[in-house]
């Protein structure tokens, strides 16, 4: 094995020179890469500030994504709020208001009033990363504005708790260091490409921070524009995650370990009126194996709502199955 440590040669050593002008040129490339992302993403990445309503106002960031003024940011970044303020990068100030938000994603879109040929960042497919590829986030943390951090794809497919208890599924991890202010921003790829909406950091770890990948923001979008928010079924239950007796899934010929336990059924909602009662254990819906409550919650999309379901579940360690009709899930 060769020691190719240029310290070991001498100054004018011709291999010491070539591995020293290695490191230069890769350490040129990653720069020009990153600036590179900068330069191009950089101007669509915006200020989103809440006025203060009883004493909580609140700051984070937000992308543009399309000229005429459509921006993407966090929904904990807006709470509601109807009436924003967006920042851009040479300090023009933008009246925004909210077109629709999904809190069970972490997202929400806004457009930003009178807006026209606004720099725009166009969102990437999410779903052709790979770990170890470098990722560059933008935003105003802590009230610096048009902060810069680089680092990669630390890992593909987590799942983040919302704050309303629902799963975020298809979520990327990254090192690219996040802070107060960052929510909403962009994650961008080498290619200058939006691959996820920065949304959260774990307190008091090093380098883990979580993006909503733009897949998922890309479904939202859709949603919002089409239907003023994002559609879910609703069967009117409440359950929670239980073990399903290895007797009883040999008996019903199922795989599952798990399944999701109804504790009680709505008066006259969907599943109530199929006959589903309480302790019946959900293990399929649709074919597709329910191992939990964040199975059945991730199955009950906007494509169910209005059409026949069949759930499978576990009674007394008999499976039986149902036909259910969910409606559309209401706001809280």
């Amino acid at each position: 094995m060769f020691d190719l440590d240029p310290q070991n040669f001498e100054a004018s050593d011709p291999i010491a020179e070539a591995v020293t002008a290695c490191d230069e040129h890769l350490l040129d490339v990653y720069s020009d890469a990153v600036t590179a992302v900068a330069d191009r993403v950089g101007p669509a990445v915006v200020r989103v500030e809440r006025p203060a309503a009883n004493g909580r106002g609140g700051m984070g960031s937000g992308v543009v994504i399309s000229p005429d003024g459509l921006v993407l940011t966090n929904s904990h970044v807006v709470e509601g709020a109807r009436e924003l303020r967006l920042t851009d990068t040479e300090g023009r100030v933008m009246e925004a208001r909210l077109i629709g938000e999904d809190a069970d994603t972490d997202l929400a879109l806004l457009r930003a009033g009178a807006a026209r040929n606004l720099p725009s960042a166009a969102l990437g497919d999410s779903k052709r990363l790979k770990r170890g590829q470098l990722a560059v986030a933008i935003g105003n943390p802590l009230g610096f504005e048009s902060t810069v951090t680089a680092g990669v794809v630390s890992a593909l497919g987590r799942s983040l708790r919302a704050r309303t208890g629902r799963l975020i599924e298809d979520v990327i991890q990254t090192d690219a260091a996040l802070n107060l202010g960052n929510s909403g921003g962009p994650l961008v790829s080498s290619r200058g490409e939006v691959i996820g909406i920065n949304t959260a950091v774990i307190a008091g770890a090093q380098g883990i921070c979580f993006a909503v990948a733009s897949n998922t923001a890309q479904f939202v979008l859709s949603e919002i524009l089409q239907h003023g928010r994002v559609r879910r079924a609703f069967i009117g239950v409440a359950a929670q995650t239980v073990a399903v007796p290895r007797r009883h899934a040999r008996a019903a010929e199922i795989d599952n370990g798990f399944g999701a336990m109804i504790t009680a059924t709505e008066a006259d909602g969907p599943a109530s009126a199929a006959g589903l009662m309480s302790y019946d254990v959900v293990v399929r819906l649709d074919g597709v194996p329910v191992t939990g409550v964040d199975d059945l919650i991730r199955l009950l999309n906007g494509d169910r709502i209005g059409r026949a379901v069949a759930v499978e579940v576990l009674r007394r360690g008999q499976l039986r199955s149902f036909e259910v009709h969910p409606t559309e899930r209401r706001s809280k």
